[in-house]
């Protein structure tokens, strides 16, 4: 196995990845391990007791983080007459219809999140293939698809993330950078845990959620008491 740099054994080996943390200590010890030059990305992991092969047991959605993401994000938006312009407007930096589909099918795929309106479901249909494996597929259930285009643009530019519980029921979010306080990343934390609480669907058996992770991007994952999250949060 390759050797870690004396950077991460100083920084990241010490920590123990077998013990249980409050929430707000793991996100302290993530930020006192960061031993980058870049501004790392936060991650929360939530494995949960779905059985993502059944429909009754998919989750999907969109949570708006009230600290935001850190993140630059690229939006491309497929729309028509008037709401090219309202899209143009509220920050999309990318904009268009048919010639936009065909740029994609090219190999295009400078963006993280693609909106839509109604109309233009005809056009980004073609596209499941590329867009579905990659979470990006616009879909009602996550507001991704709406006429209230402007809006919702200005929402994930400014924090706005998707959700999915992936194979094996685990469900993965950003809720920010390692720059944040603890506070800016607790709040994020807890404000995606409850969506993910409030997400829970009609054919879940069992435990819904069985733990939760917190890690960075090259950092450790360490494991989160769940009695820790504040009760607010897990109503």
């Amino acid at each position: 196995m390759p050797k870690h740099g004396k950077n991460y054994r100083a920084k990241v080996e010490p920590l123990d990845r077998k013990q249980i943390y409050d929430y707000k200590q793991a996100l302290e010890l993530l930020k006192s391990a960061n031993y980058t030059k870049f501004d790392q990305t936060v991650d929360i992991a939530i494995c949960t007791g779905l059985d993502v092969r059944h429909a009754d047991q998919q989750i999907r959605g969109a949570v708006s983080l009230p600290q935001g993401t850190g993140k630059t994000v690229r939006v491309l938006v497929f729309a028509s007459g008037e709401k090219i312009n309202e899209a143009e407007q509220a920050g999309a930096d990318i904009v268009g219809g048919d010639e936009l589909g065909e740029k994609i099918k090219g190999g295009f795929m400078d963006f993280e999140v693609v909106l839509a309106t109604p109309d233009m479901m005809r056009v980004v249909g073609g596209l499941g293939r590329i867009l579905g494996p990659r979470g990006l597929m616009p879909n009602p259930k996550t507001g991704t698809v709406t006429n209230d285009i402007g809006r919702t643009v200005e929402e994930y530019k400014s924090g706005k993330v998707n959700y999915r519980a992936e194979s094996g029921g685990v469900v993965h979010g950003l809720i920010g950078k390692l720059s944040f306080s603890v506070d800016q990343l607790a709040e994020n934390f807890e404000t995606f845990y409850s969506a993910i609480l409030r997400a829970k669907p009609t054919g879940s058996k069992g435990i819904y959620i069985k733990k939760v992770y917190v890690s960075s991007t090259m950092g450790p994952g360490l494991r989160i008491d769940m009695k820790s999250i504040p009760a607010e949060s897990a109503a």
